[in-house]
């Protein structure tokens, strides 16, 4: 399973903050409000938080829901009514939730990792001979079917069979949408020999797996913004989970947005802004660049490829990139800077690096597309494309370092 948390550089740059908490006091006003540089942080967040944190949970919560609701219809149809417009349009849904995940995981330092959302739904590689266990057994499929079948998967299954890529295996293979006759007839992977699994029990799979999906979707949603529709919340209730900062009443946006005072884990606009940068952006720097890519391209594990049957994985890492673009920009969907973002205060601080960062993130972004113009990763990992991409990746990282350090001094 993944994640993977590099702790040098955080290192570096909480010793960076210690320095600051003494130099920082001494610029504040006589009455004890923020310096300038203080304010445009804040200034910052608040266009942040919603920007990009709300507006992206906001859509992979509507999608899950709607994933859900495609799947739960084919399950209770049959394969038999199936046509293979549903299939597309179920894949097509997929493929967009997919998109809003990946482009949140530069901001895994909240929710995500502190309720083990992250894992639970994104976890790779599937345990496929697992999966044919449990698929060959009619009583456990049973338990699956229905709505009472989410419970029964969030608490059976393990996270190597739920999420995303439970669902992607039942959906796509080699790249393509499954199609109706695939889904009519019986399992032909490898690992489901001498089993016998239909398309029907599949498709209750994957329904029972999108609820959960959903509802832990739902959860990133109410767990940030403190306005999530009340469908999200009533779910959650009942669900009984929480959704709030630990120790707290605050949810994780209202936490950030209320940096520097008392009740927010964020004592000082300066540890905002570094969590923002290295325990969001630079973390998945590193997954992506030592992990997500370098364990197959090394060597080390061929088989730790994400999104293998969709074949998507080099779309993936482009999203987890311009996750990062969209936070440094202050908008999701955003191509520029907006104003009151990170990239606008690096360039009206003067800070030295603020050219490089876009370079880096520029060079990164073409790395992989010029890989992904080659094939899909599962096919072209040892691709000397692919180091190329990784130490674009890598180079991204340092760059984002550089202006945490540079920032915890403002």
């Amino acid at each position: 399973m993944k994640k993977f948390f590099h702790s040098a550089p955080v290192a570096a740059t909480l010793a960076a903050l210690c320095v600051c908490a003494a130099s920082c006091d001494g610029n504040k006003n006589q009455l004890g409000g923020l310096t300038e540089s203080e304010k445009a942080m804040k200034a910052i967040a608040e266009q942040y938080v919603p920007g990009v944190v709300y507006a992206t949970y906001g859509d992979l919560a509507k999608e899950t829901g709607e994933l859900y609701g495609l799947l739960a219809t084919a399950a209770q149809g049959g394969v038999s009514k199936l046509t293979q417009g549903q299939i597309d349009a179920i894949c097509a849904k997929f493929l967009q939730a997919r998109q809003s995940w990946e482009e949140s995981e530069a901001f895994l330092f909240g929710a995500a990792s502190d309720f083990g959302i992250d894992p639970h739904i994104d976890t790779w590689p599937l345990d496929v001979d697992g999966l044919a266990t449990e698929l060959s057994n009619a009583e456990k499929v049973e338990s699956l079917r229905g709505e009472d079948g989410i419970a029964y998967a969030a608490a059976k299954l393990g996270q190597e069979l739920l999420g995303f890529h439970g669902i992607e295996f039942v959906l796509f293979r080699d790249g393509k949408n499954r199609t109706v006759a695939a889904l009519q007839g019986k399992e032909d992977h490898a690992a489901f020999a001498g089993k016998t699994v239909t398309g029907e029990q599949e498709l209750i799979y994957a329904a029972a797996v999108a609820g959960d999906l959903r509802d832990n979707c739902y959860r990133l949603c109410v767990s940030w913004n403190p306005k999530s529709p009340k469908e999200y919340v009533d779910r959650c209730e009942e669900l009984e989970v929480p959704v709030t900062v630990t120790g707290s009443d605050l949810t994780y946006g209202e936490n950030l947005l209320g940096a520097a005072e008392a009740g927010s884990s964020y004592k000082t606009w300066q540890s905002a802004m570094s969590s923002i940068l290295i325990a969001g952006c630079s973390n998945i720097c590193a997954e992506v660049a030592d992990v997500k890519m370098g364990n197959a391209h090394s060597g080390e594990d061929v088989n730790y490829i994400e999104s293998p049957y969709s074949k998507q994985s080099f779309q993936d890492f482009i999203d987890n990139i311009l996750s990062i673009q969209y936070t440094l920009y202050g908008k999701a969907g955003a191509a520029s800077a907006q104003p009151n973002s990170l990239m606008d205060f690096f360039k009206a601080q003067n800070y030295s690096g603020a050219n490089a960062i876009q370079s880096a993130l520029d060079a990164s972004l073409a790395a992989l597309r010029a890989c992904q113009a080659k094939g899909a990763f599962v096919d072209i990992y040892a691709d000397a494309s692919v180091q190329k991409a990784m130490d674009a990746i890598s180079g991204l990282d340092d760059e984002i370092n550089k202006a945490a350090s540079w920032i915890v001094l403002q």
